[in-house]
């Protein structure tokens, strides 16, 4: 019987963003070694890199961050700025899945030599750069059950209809049975549930101990980061957050509506014990972020002044604009800095904007009630 992990938990300081991914230790290293070909097979297909960034305090767990690589279809396509789609999260979870399956058969016999690069070719895309593991190889059989083979399939031919319906109750027999395995599967350490605890609110199940290692990373369910508590980031807590309205100003895309100018200020002071560098210093900075004055927009305007006050913004880190350290950089909730440009000038007209921006505050803790 599993337990229940409550909603109702203390506040976690942390500066994660939605395209982290946490994976076991053990899973991870191995991919990193044996299981090499397969990351790079997934980080071809993808266009995306799997970089480790933090370990757990007791090595059980760590996080993988999943960025676009320079050069790629998602980055020609404008996705660099995007969070990573749960397709692709998936895909990554199926990869370790299968790495976990493989090293389970080597622990299993390890005189037995293996190799991954077969493995690797029999597997099949499926969908958006998910992998499936390849089939169980097929039993030998002697002689006299090959010809006992023989006359049942002679059989087969002259009874269809019966057959079909067969085989469509063994697939299904055979769905439920591998549906009931994965329910038992921890998806951080890739093995079987010990002491499984279920989140309440979204349930989704894992080992006690996976997922309390998992929280002291961050407080979110590790498949669908749903925030358990308060989250409370690292921004520098000596900023400021101004509104201006301007009516006569109208964006692409939101005709008949003004702008609502949103001016973000921070002065320049140390890091803090929970940055990168504490005590080392960081410039200060001012940014303008536009939002069209609609009852949408007024929306998510309520929801980033809740995420601003929870220092979700911002955090210290190295701008991926102009690579310099120690600065002030957004926190993977975007923001659309310039009024016209569409995309990828980070401007409107952008029809799917203030939807995205939207789940990307849910991600973190932040809804509109």
């Amino acid at each position: 019987m599993g337990s229940q992990v409550s909603s109702d938990e203390m506040s976690v300081r942390a500066g994660q963003g939605s395209d982290e991914v946490l994976v076991s230790q053990a899973v991870w290293d191995y991919l990193a070694a044996a299981g090499r070909p397969w990351l790079v097979d997934f980080e071809d297909k993808q266009g995306l890199s799997a970089d480790i960034i933090r370990r757990g305090e007791r090595g059980g767990c760590c996080a993988v961050r999943l960025s676009p690589v320079e050069g790629s279809s998602r980055a020609r396509t404008g996705m660099m700025e995007g969070p990573v789609s749960p397709v692709t999260r998936k895909a990554f979870i199926d990869l370790c899945r299968c790495a976990r399956k493989e090293m389970t058969k080597q622990e299993a016999a390890p005189k037995r030599k293996r190799s991954l690069l077969p493995c690797m070719t029999a597997m099949e895309p499926d969908g958006e750069g998910s992998l499936l593991p390849p089939p169980p190889p097929q039993p030998r059989r002697s002689q006299r059950q090959q010809q006992k083979y023989r006359k049942n399939a002679d059989m087969d031919t002259c009874v269809v209809l019966p057959m079909q319906h067969e085989a469509a109750a063994r697939t299904g027999t055979e769905l439920a049975i591998a549906h009931e395995e994965e329910s038992t599967v921890c998806s951080i350490c890739m093995g079987e549930m010990v002491e499984k605890t279920t989140l309440d609110k979204c349930g989704h199940s894992f080992c006690r101990s996976c997922l309390e290692q998992a929280f002291q990373v961050k407080k979110a369910c590790p498949v669908c980061r749903l925030v358990y508590g308060q989250l409370i980031g690292n921004q520098p807590a000596n900023g400021t957050m101004m509104v201006e309205r301007d009516p006569d100003l109208e964006l692409p895309g939101h005709e008949g509506y003004g702008c609502i100018c949103i001016i973000y200020s921070f002065p320049p002071g140390l890091q803090a014990q929970e940055h990168p560098n504490p005590g080392v210093r960081y410039p200060g900075t001012d940014r303008v972020a536009y939002l069209p004055d609609s009852p949408e927009g007024n929306r998510v305007l309520r929801m980033l002044r809740r995420a601003f006050e929870q220092r979700l913004i911002f955090t210290i880190g190295t701008s991926m604009t102009t690579g310099m350290h120690n600065v002030i950089t957004w926190n993977d909730i975007h923001h659309k800095t310039s009024i016209w440009g569409g995309p990828r000038c980070f401007g409107y007209p952008d029809p799917t904007y203030l939807v995205r921006v939207t789940e990307e505050l849910r991600e973190k803790g932040i809804t509109a009630d």
